[in-house]
């Protein structure tokens, strides 16, 4: 667990200055034997905390030159679909004035329809909530979330307000793994008029999301839907050549 956390925080301390531009686009991170006198660690820790830099487009190792940087921050909409970023961790990496309400929180055991559309088994106890995601005082962001209540005992109205993901990595240990994600562009529905500030908008991105924890049990299954404007699609493909 120490040589874990000791990556982990080498990752997000490059990933800081990734995105603060002190390592800008096209140029080249200071070397692995700079970062590991830096870190004081191994040069495996520096390597891993290196590889998911890579995995997620930041950083492209260079045989014989280094690893350059390949970031390039956008100005387009800050809520992008790619990677296991949290509505709390975009809104802080930001430094987004955000409000989560949450005027739906009940508990419902799934139906057929539902158990079609999500994959839970029919008639599984579950914890549906909505939640309206407000920036700068707006309401551009309507979550319709289902979760397994047996992977997420004793979830609240208030942790919802707060983070999930928080309550699920923090008390409950879980190990969030994988996220499947498919995106449409939807017409704009009835709750979507009463929850969102639509400002003349009559579609919207939506994102319909499969989570998955380390044993590969799905716990959660979302329909976020994102008004155009505060949206963007952002993804890393890599061709494997031989």
């Amino acid at each position: 667990m120490l040589v874990k956390a000791i990556y982990k925080d080498i990752y997000e301390s490059l990933l800081s200055s990734l995105r603060s531009g002190e390592y800008p686009y096209q140029s080249f991170i200071p070397p692995e034997s700079h970062l590991v006198e830096k870190f004081q660690c191994s040069h495996n820790t520096v390597r891993r905390a290196l590889a998911m830099l890579a995995q997620q487009g930041y950083v492209h190792p260079v045989h014989g030159k280094g690893v350059r940087v390949t970031y390039l921050a956008h100005e387009r909409a800050p809520f992008e679909l790619g990677g296991l970023e949290t509505f709390a961790e975009a809104a802080q990496r930001n430094r987004l004035d955000t409000v989560t309400e949450v005027p739906v929180f009940e508990e419902v055991a799934c139906d057929e329809r539902l158990a079609v559309d999500s994959g839970f088994p029919e008639g599984a106890g579950l914890w549906h909530l909505k939640r309206v995601r407000r920036i700068d005082g707006k309401a551009l962001i309507l979550d319709d979330n289902y979760f397994l209540q047996q992977a997420v005992p004793g979830l609240t109205r208030e942790i919802a307000e707060k983070s999930v993901f928080a309550y699920l990595e923090g008390p409950l240990g879980m190990h969030v793994a994988m996220s499947k994600r498919t995106v449409t562009v939807e017409p704009v529905g009835e709750d979507d008029e009463r929850y969102l500030d639509l400002e003349g908008f009559d579609c919207l991105a939506v994102v319909t999301n499969h989570v998955f924890d380390s044993e590969g049990l799905m716990f959660e299954y979302t329909r976020s839907r994102h008004r155009p404007d505060y949206f963007s699609f952002s993804t890393v493909a890599m061709r494997d050549v031989r």
